[in-house]
């Protein structure tokens, strides 16, 4: 067993406000345990300041230990500043998938009435958040041109990552790339996903291209899915995804890398929304989903059944104080982030004095 360390990457703004709640919910008096924690200052200050050194001595500190819990960060638009702090630390952990996971929240209206979770399996790297780009030609005879490519070992780590998903959870694994238009570049990932498929022969499988995907969402009521796909289309798809269940504040965001026998070598949790600057210190943003990237976090902590129980508790505790009438004013609520925080973390110490 790994010993009990996160590695903390702090961040901006709300980002940085909602990261300090889930830090009170990983109490050990809440949790029953102490877990050390490493912190890294990833504000766009200190980002600045250290011209990206503390990205990479954070994703140095990651590797080490194989946890990270991460607040939102500022991405700055001017050419020639530090960029995005997560392309440095997804391509510094050797991060392959990003996993997306909509869920029903008691009280809270779904569209297309959606019952079962959905899980987006998001490629990390790759496609067109790796392109070069660039223009040619002067007027309207001006041509923007972008390369992008693929590997072939990220796609099996995204195809191979939504089988394993959706033997956890019962689901099929639904949807893929527009193969048919792109045989050569989406087609690869299209083999890898068959190639899975083969390899799990228990686990239902309905490829379709990226466009049908998205249309029989809005019809799909039934059954569990998971959903492979490329990095934007991943992107776009799990926006959509999230919402589709009332909140994109509903869920985590977990980026993983593997070793070569696709155990988890690191996994790092997050929400999966920005900075939120309008709420900034207004003590009103809901604080559910990084609460829940917590949870998960401990949920893949190995060989640890009372990081296992924690995990359980925090993410049972979360949903119920919403279907239990807690919410912040973006689920129709009154309550402040720091209340819902303090009714999450009673109900925490509730259903572990429960389970004991």
């Amino acid at each position: 067993m790994r010993d009990r360390t996160i590695v903390v990457l702090q961040g901006d703004e709300t980002g940085q406000e909602l990261l300090d709640e889930a830090l009170r919910v990983l109490q050990p008096d809440v949790i029953g345990f102490p877990i050390d924690l490493i912190t890294y200052d990833l504000s766009l200050e200190n980002r600045r300041r250290t011209q990206n050194a503390v990205v990479h001595e954070a994703a140095a500190a990651m590797r080490e230990v194989g946890f990270g819990l991460k607040a939102a960060t500022v991405t700055p638009e001017q050419k020639g500043d530090v960029g995005s702090p997560n392309a440095i630390l997804r391509r510094e952990i050797n991060g392959k998938v990003i996993v997306r996971t909509g869920r029903r929240i008691p009280g809270v209206p779904p569209v297309a009435g959606i019952h079962n979770p959905i899980s987006v399996i998001r490629m990390a790297v790759d496609g067109a958040y790796g392109a070069k780009e660039w223009r040619e030609g002067e007027g309207l005879d001006q041509v923007a041109y972008r390369t992008e490519h693929i590997s072939r070992a990220t796609c099996r780590a995204v195809a191979e990552y939504a089988f394993m998903q959706a033997e956890r959870m019962g689901a099929k694994v639904f949807g893929g790339p527009k193969f048919t238009v792109s045989a050569i570049y989406e087609g690869m990932f299209k083999e890898e996903m068959d190639a899975a498929a083969q390899r799990h022969p228990d686990v239902p499988y309905e490829p379709l291209l990226i466009d049908a995907t998205f249309a029989l969402l809005l019809t799909t009521t039934g059954e569990p899915l998971v959903i492979p796909a490329l990095n934007r289309d991943g992107d776009i798809l799990s926006d959509l995804v999230l919402q589709l269940y009332g909140t994109i504040a509903g869920a985590e965001s977990l980026l993983l890398s593997f070793d070569e026998s696709f155990h988890i070598d690191v996994v790092m949790s997050e929400a999966p929304h920005g900075t939120a600057p309008r709420l900034y210190r207004k003590n009103l943003a809901n604080p559910m989903a990084m609460i829940l990237a917590a949870g998960a976090l401990l949920a893949h902590f190995p060989e640890d059944a009372a990081a296992q129980h924690a995990a359980h508790a925090i993410q049972k505790a979360t949903i119920e104080t919403v279907g239990h009438g807690t919410r912040t004013v973006d689920l129709g609520g009154d309550a402040t982030t720091t209340q819902f925080t303090d009714t999450v973390i009673e109900a925490i110490r509730q259903e572990l004095e429960r389970s004991r």
